[in-house]
């Protein structure tokens, strides 16, 4: 932060969002000091004297600061670091630059990103809030949790650990979950957040290593079933998610 672009590096016309080509993009940046860094849901915003900067890394793309990579790794990419995976970049002033290195294309950048078109953040989430969200929809709730525009930040991983450990059917209807429902799976997101936070990611979760053919429930022993909710691939017991 406090750092003023110098330069733009966007080789890549298909990573950018929002109508803006490469031109564009670095119009509005070069020049410009970065003040701040804040995150919604799967977005990173760079806030700045200018425009916001809005980054999202999908699956497989990650920073790289400096020449250095915070994360070393990502589960479903690489840890290498080839320059004809560098999507994005900018160079400051007298030295240092950030990239964005993205194997497979799966993330993007914006220029002042729709934040209003995002729903809460799944960090701050609480039941009453939870409860508006479900009330209001015939939908399964798995897919209700996915959409951004409702909760921020939940992906598949995420809502089949959250909904196996709060004992809830994915595919029930979002307007059915009772009160106590509501309050158990709001409390089970804070906790699955902060744990799958701290051992590295969506993948670290208890039900994860299962979620594969002849799988079976690591709670009670159910074989799991596999089914496609919300467009996803879905995995939950018959036994304990009601």
């Amino acid at each position: 932060m406090g750092r003023r672009i110098a330069a733009v590096r966007a080789p890549d016309e298909w990573y950018l969002k929002g109508g803006e080509g490469s031109l564009e993009v670095a119009a509005a940046l070069v020049g410009v000091r970065v003040l701040a860094t804040r995150r919604v849901g799967k977005l990173l915003l760079l806030d700045t004297d200018g425009p916001v900067l809005g980054l999202r890394f999908g699956m497989t793309g990650r920073l790289v600061v400096d020449g250095e990579a915070p994360i070393d790794r990502l589960e479903y990419s690489s840890g290498r670091d080839l320059p004809e995976w560098h999507r994005f970049g900018l160079d400051f002033d007298h030295e240092g630059s950030l990239v964005m290195t993205d194997p497979r294309r799966l993330g993007g950048v914006e220029l002042d990103p729709d934040e209003s078109r995002l729903g809460v953040d799944a960090a701050v989430l609480d039941a009453a809030t939870l409860a508006d969200v479900l009330a209001s929809s015939t939908r399964p709730v798995k897919a209700r949790l996915m959409d951004q525009e409702q909760v921020a930040g939940l992906g598949n991983l995420l809502v089949d650990e959250i909904l196996w450990r709060a004992g809830v059917d994915p595919a029930r209807r979002s307007c059915d979950l009772d009160a106590v429902a509501v309050a158990r799976t709001s409390a089970v997101t804070a906790e699955v957040l902060s744990e799958l936070g701290q051992r590295g990611g969506s993948h670290t979760g208890d039900l994860g290593p299962h979620r594969q053919p002849g799988g079976m429930c690591p709670r009670d022993g159910e074989a799991l079933v596999r089914r496609t909710i919300g467009g996803r691939t879905t995995w939950s017991c018959s036994r304990h998610q009601l």
